[in-house]
């Protein structure tokens, strides 16, 4: 099977560093008109400190030691914001969240490639993928308005470690 020529095979492409993600973010907010509150950031760092998908609940965990009043709501609420200006995904499938590899993007769908054992998440940059399935959908006489695909299986890495034993 050929290679998309907008395929993003490899998993670093387009990653930035936690540091660099969220100047992006910051960025982003401020060309947009955004208000990026401290609570915002701070959840936003944690996405992108955190390198694999987060659950909200862990993410709440982690805000407490600075943040004493963080709660449930606190923490969905910037979520939703997060997640609205395209700034992070939501993994349904896991219910967690990572940081998008395209801030700077307006809204896209991205497949996902998510490791059973190590829950790593690639997002895989494949514009053919998500053409196809929105023209089948509409084929069907489906008018899509949002698209989710999360594939579920073992990655390169944790592959390797099971053959080494």
């Amino acid at each position: 099977m050929a290679t998309s020529p907008h395929a993003c095979t490899d998993p670093k492409h387009h990653v930035h560093d936690a540091a660099g993600f969220v100047r992006e973010v910051e960025l982003q907010c401020e060309r947009r008109g955004l208000r990026l509150t401290p609570i915002r950031a701070h959840a936003l760092q944690l996405i992108a400190d955190a390198g694999r998908p987060m659950k909200a609940y862990d993410l709440l965990d982690q805000m407490k030691a600075t943040h004493d009043a963080a709660a449930p709501p606190t923490i969905y609420r910037a979520l939703d914001f997060l997640l609205e200006h395209g700034f992070i995904h939501k993994l349904a499938s896991i219910n967690a969240f990572v940081g998008c590899h395209h801030p700077g993007a307006e809204a896209h769908a991205v497949p996902f490639l998510i490791c059973d054992q190590c829950q790593s998440a690639t997002e895989l940059e494949d514009e053919d993928i998500v053409a196809s399935l929105d023209r089948r959908a509409r084929a069907l006489g489906f008018v899509p308005q949002a698209q989710t695909l999360e594939v579920h299986g073992v990655c390169a890495d944790c592959a390797a470690d099971a053959a080494r034993r």
